[in-house]
């Protein structure tokens, strides 16, 4: 394993890692101050889903060489994660959380109705192909995609007034 592949590798980890911190930690603050959340059955179903990705750049990428192109796209995206998690705040979780609190329509949320999703569509094909690792970009868009359709609804339907 090259150095720049380990970095690479490690920062997705821990990535990951921090994000499951700051969700429950923002969804235990939303839930005490009165939020409830919705379509908690296939919560679990995500996160294997994307424990499972990151596994499997773990061993498929173990020995892959950087392609420079494709890690260039993925800092981009990484910082339009920034830009989405800064905009959500205290708000941002991910488990679908229901407030009494207006919507978001600030930031990315003016242009994409769910900038988040779609950002982790587009990570979910770049970090693979970081590593040339495009049967891994494949598979897990599909099961992302068929994720994310029941996902997306639940969310909508628990938001429409």
């Amino acid at each position: 394993m090259t150095l720049a592949t380990a970095l690479f590798l490690g920062f997705i980890v821990v990535q990951r890692l921090a994000e499951l911190v700051i969700a429950r930690r923002n969804t235990s603050k939303l839930m005490a101050a009165g939020a409830r959340e919705v379509g908690a059955g296939h919560y679990p179903v995500m996160v294997a889903l994307h424990a499972s990705w990151v596994v499997a750049l773990l061993i498929f990428g173990f020995d892959q060489a950087i392609h420079a192109g494709w890690l260039v796209l993925y800092v981009l995206l990484q910082i339009a994660r920034v830009w989405i998690l800064s905009t959500l705040g205290s708000r941002w979780t991910t488990r679908i959380i229901v407030t009494d609190t207006p919507l978001v329509a600030s930031g990315p949320f003016r242009v994409l109705p769910h900038p988040n999703y779609a950002l982790v569509v587009a990570e979910i094909i770049v970090a693979p192909m970081v590593l040339g690792l495009w049967g891994v970009a494949a598979v897990f868009t599909l099961l992302n995609a068929l994720m994310l359709r029941h996902r997306i609804a639940a969310e909508d339907a628990a938001l429409r007034p």
